[in-house]
């Protein structure tokens, strides 16, 4: 891959920027603490969970699957679900200052705006080249879009001088794991999960100046995640409460299949709570919750349900969340 160039808010001081390490040294019978410099605030990371929710269908209290992480004003946007253009104006985050888009994988709740958020950017100051990444057939998704929008995106470029919009977005398509991106604030590299029926389907690293942090995407309990978390600072990882969903699915004409599908592509709090700990996380985010609609589950169930599970500091994910 080339190298190319707050509503409610809660923010946390983690890992690195938090890390304190004193280094002794004798000299004249005193000993002296030695304390590294914390990363400029520029170039400190802010993590803003702009939609929680889990599943394809609209959610009162929650909105569609995506993060952003933020460093020196440039924007990294993990994964794209219904609305989430209008999340990054309720985060106050520029649409203009998108860096760079990342899909976990190939479902809608995911990849629903994934060119949406693109051309309200470009149609709001977006005037430089952003690089997405994902599973196939991002390039044809990439291509396609533009041709649906051509006759909206030519008018604007005659009435408005706007730039070409496909000059502008440059899809690189990931196949396997390893090193995904590289430039001067972030390092990101994926791994492979398991969300079946959909493959592949990825989990996201991004080692940022002040720490690391890691997006699970959609997937069941994953040797590959928990390889890619080692030592991570925060994890973000999709979430899935049984008893509540036994109740929901049991109201579905189809309940037999719609259970063994999500046992078999999702991740129990049990099993979250055994990734982090076998990881070695510093912090657990709670985010794409499943049941993440109807019925509504409190935090202190999520939490509770995950507690046992992990001994590190767990959040329970929200819209807009800043950490």
């Amino acid at each position: 891959m080339p190298d190319d160039p707050r509503l409610p808010t809660r923010r946390t001081l983690l890992g690195g920027a938090a890390a304190l390490t004193a280094a002794f040294s004798v000299g004249g019978g005193a000993a002296q603490a030695q304390m590294p410099a914390p990363a400029p605030a520029s170039r400190r990371s802010r993590l803003i969970l702009l939609g929680t929710a889990g599943g394809p269908t609209p959610k009162p209290n929650r909105a569609a699957p995506a993060q952003a992480i933020v460093v020196d004003g440039h924007t990294y946007l993990i994964d794209a679900g219904n609305g989430t253009g209008r999340q990054m104006v309720l985060a106050k985050l520029k649409l203009g200052s998108l860096d760079s888009v990342f899909l976990t994988h190939q479902h809608s709740d995911h990849n629903a705006d994934y060119g949406n958020v693109l051309l309200l950017a470009w149609a709001t100051d977006l005037a430089h080249r952003v690089d997405t990444y994902g599973p196939p057939p991002l390039a044809r998704m990439t291509r396609q879009f533009l041709e649906l929008n051509e006759y909206d995106i030519k008018t604007r470029m005659a009435d408005e001088g706007r730039p070409p919009l496909a000059d502008l977005i440059v899809p690189h398509e990931i196949t396997g794991p390893g090193p995904v991106m590289r430039d001067e604030r972030v390092t990101v590299t994926a791994a492979l999960v398991q969300h079946p029926p959909v493959e592949p389907a990825f989990a996201y690293r991004f080692d940022c100046p002040d720490r690391s942090i890691v997006i699970s995407g959609d997937t069941r309990y994953s040797p590959n995640l928990i390889a890619l978390a080692k030592g991570a600072d925060v994890l973000v990882h999709e979430v899935m409460y049984l008893p509540e969903l036994e109740k929901l699915i049991a109201t579905e004409p189809n309940a037999k299949t719609l259970r063994e599908h999500l046992i078999a592509s999702h991740t129990t709090t049990e099993e979250v709570g055994r990734v982090a700990t076998e990881a070695g996380v510093k912090t657990l985010v709670l985010s794409h919750f499943v049941p993440g609609g109807y019925p509504f589950i409190t935090d202190e169930v999520w939490l509770e349900a995950v507690r046992p599970h992990f001994k590190g500091e767990i959040v329970v994910g929200r819209d807009l969340m800043e950490l």
